[in-house]
């Protein structure tokens, strides 16, 4: 029933007006799946390899069409994703491109799903996934490569961790993402928004600890449970290989100061994660941190672990961090992701299921999260590619309690 008879492949806009990969997978008795590649600006030097759409396209007919029309079914998503793998035969996708891969991927997932008749969490995670949903992470406060002139930090979050359920979560973190834009506007700060929705004001990060603490502290007044701050330092773009120092717009810092500035501010916000502190190649520095910190808050690694399990063997047995980002698309199959968060669970590590500051309107990522009981999950807070897996999630817990 869910043999793979027709794939289709094309260029769409993506959310920064970029074209991007979709692909529609069909199975023999009319299941349909259909999924978008997200792409990412902040990009780690290890993930896989994305192509230039058209190049990614015409590449996938070539070797990957052709390996699973008539050959794999959908309802098997390992069968599925050996196919892509043998199709590129390099490590890291580099032939029919990691944009293609996750498309083709991911709607194969979508077409299993639809011919057997279950929502998408429930095939991938099946009867026993688990019966928690994820923390939506908000970006209230962007800059870094998301944002010319703004912070230096990449991503101020509000963590609603005392949300009694998914739709208090999400409302919760727009309602900061409002909170801020009032408070910048009684500062007489003008901003616009940058890659993912979030305020890009002209501030220092000073500044933007001073609004994002105030919003948050109101917003939960407001609501009457836990709201916690966090942040993407996103410590690779900050930092310069040759001088060996984290370059802020205001002063330099070796790796021992940076490791004491994130501490610091881990105490004095009570940061509940804290993702990227560090560059993507210091597992030694990621792990001094997370000695020191690493039982008062998450240390996550995003572009340190790319999603890839060898990356993430190499942090566990090093002590590197505490949690890991997952983006299907930095390793390129749903296979490969949800090994990644099978080998973090069973080593303690928490599990954060990521877009990618350049979306569509895509919501897989909401059911991967669910079917894989991950504790959080980051989709920004406003904006309609990220508020269509906000809304999916709470449709899905909707559905699921």
């Amino acid at each position: 029933m869910t043999l793979i008879t027709d794939i289709r492949l094309r260029r769409i806009l993506d959310s920064r007006g970029n074209p991007t990969v979709e692909a529609d997978v069909v199975t023999e008795s009319g299941g349909f799946g259909r999924a978008a590649a997200p792409s990412g600006a902040s990009t780690g030097e290890y993930e896989a390899v994305e192509r230039p759409p058209g190049e990614a396209i015409a590449a996938a007919r070539e070797h990957a069409v052709p390996r699973l029309v008539g050959e794999v079914y959908a309802g098997n998503q390992r069968d599925v994703d050996a196919a892509l793998h043998a199709a590129d035969g390099t490590d890291d996708f580099s032939e029919i491109g990691a944009n293609s891969a996750v498309a083709i991927s991911m709607a194969a997932a979508k077409a299993g799903a639809d011919v057997l008749g279950a929502p998408l969490f429930q095939h991938l995670g099946g009867t026993f996934r688990g019966e928690n949903f994820p923390i939506p992470l908000g970006n209230v406060v962007g800059g870094g490569e998301h944002a010319a002139d703004a912070t230096d930090i990449q991503e101020f979050l509000a963590a609603p961790v005392g949300a009694p359920s998914v739709a208090d979560a999400v409302f919760a973190n727009a309602a900061v993402h409002a909170a801020v834009a009032d408070l910048l506007e009684e500062r007489g700060v003008p901003c616009g928004k940058g890659d993912e929705g979030a305020w890009a004001p002209s501030i220092d990060d000073g500044e933007a600890f001073e609004v994002v603490a105030e919003a948050v502290s109101m917003v939960q007044e407001e609501v009457g449970f836990n709201i916690g701050f966090g942040l993407d330092v996103a410590g690779a773009e900050l930092y310069d290989s040759d001088s060996g120092t984290y370059e802020y717009s205001d002063r330099s810092r070796d790796t021992d100061e940076q490791i004491e500035y994130i501490a610091e501010l881990v105490e004095e916000y009570d940061l509940v994660y804290v993702e990227d502190p560090l560059d993507e190649d210091d597992y030694d520095a990621f792990a001094d941190l997370t000695d020191e910190v690493g039982d008062q808050t998450l240390i996550c690694g995003d572009d340190l672990f790319v999603t890839n399990t060898d990356r993430l063997v190499e942090g566990i047995d090093r002590g590197a961090a505490n949690s890991i980002l997952i983006k299907p698309n930095q390793i390129g199959t749903l296979t490969d992701a949800f090994d990644a968060i099978e080998l973090a669970t069973e080593n303690g590590y928490d599990s954060v299921v990521s877009h990618r500051s350049g979306e569509t309107e895509d919501a897989t990522i909401a059911h991967l999260a669910v079917a894989t009981d991950a504790p959080f999950i980051k989709t920004g807070a406003v904006g309609g590619e990220r508020t269509a897996k906000l809304n999916e999630l709470i449709r899905i817990a909707d559905d699921a309690t």
